[in-house]
């Protein structure tokens, strides 16, 4: 360690270890993990939602949206959790044999499911809470909208754009670890996720709050009325439904959320830092 920092190469020693870690935890324990994450994540897109829906500026609303959501990962770094996106790294694991392809495909799949349970019962609970009837329903309304965004993307654009995001979200939980304090892990974090939501970029975990939560707020007639004076179309939010959320959104997101961690940030640096000459 330099001074209160790792370098580059001891981070990729330190990424092996972790992975090695993650892998060896119990399925309760990664499902349980998984499911706090989840909700951590929730928990930021749901407040970046209530900050930024009676913003007119695009560029401004991704902007403060980026700030806050940020949040998310922090709780996940720094109180705990176990996060799919993140999880990407374990491939720098795999690639030193240190894990087996089996344990961590089998950890992917358990933490996906447990950050989907955590995103899903934040939206019911933010449902149920009745704040999405701020602002007269509008804050439903941009709900339902950004749901129905989300599910018309098509098959091309949502993956490379998950290629986009996770690169970035990789970056800032490498970087994280190589931060010796949690400041310097809160510094790290912040300024990747907040360059990935103002730039637009699809989050496979992020949007498991996002679209169920704008599934939720489609049997509200009032909030589908705040949808379509945002401009929403009606063929958009018919559209919207448990299975577009899937096969839509989720399996393009997914996959390129697995390309754009594991192989440009886990692979590459496994590669420039780890493999024998």
């Amino acid at each position: 360690m330099q001074g209160n920092f790792l370098s580059p190469a001891e981070i990729a020693k330190y990424v092996v270890d972790v992975g090695q870690k993650k892998a060896g935890l119990s399925p309760f324990k990664q499902l349980l993990l998984g499911v706090l994450a989840g909700a951590f994540i929730a928990l930021a897109a749901q407040g970046s939602n209530a900050a930024i829906h009676t913003v007119e500026s695009i560029g401004l609303g991704k902007t403060l949206a980026g700030a806050l959501f940020a949040a998310g990962l922090i709780l996940v770094i720094v109180a705990g959790g176990e996060l799919f996106t993140g999880n990407s790294l374990m491939v720098v694991a795999l690639a030193d044999r240190r894990i087996s392809l089996s344990a961590m495909l089998r950890g992917w799949c358990i933490v996906y499911l447990g950050n989907l349970v955590g995103s899903v019962l934040v939206a019911f609970f933010v449902l149920k809470s009745g704040q999405l009837g701020y602002t007269g329903g509008l804050l439903g309304g941009f709900t339902l909208k950004l749901a129905a965004y989300k599910t018309a993307l098509t098959f091309e654009k949502a993956f490379f754009m998950g290629i986009l995001c996770n690169w970035l979200v990789c970056l800032a939980v490498w970087m994280a670890f190589g931060a010796g304090d949690v400041a310097g892990k809160i510094l790290a974090i912040f300024f990747p996720i907040w360059l990935f939501v103002a730039s637009g970029f699809e989050h496979s975990i992020a949007n498991m709050y996002y679209i169920p939560a704008g599934i939720l707020a489609k049997a509200n007639p009032l909030f589908v009325e705040k949808a379509l004076e945002l401009g929403t179309s009606r063929q958009a939010i018919d559209a919207l439904g448990w299975g577009s959320m899937f096969s839509a959104n989720l399996l393009p997101v997914t996959l390129g959320n697995i390309l754009g961690g594991a192989l440009f940030v886990g692979l590459a640096y496994w590669l420039a830092y780890r493999r024998a000459a």
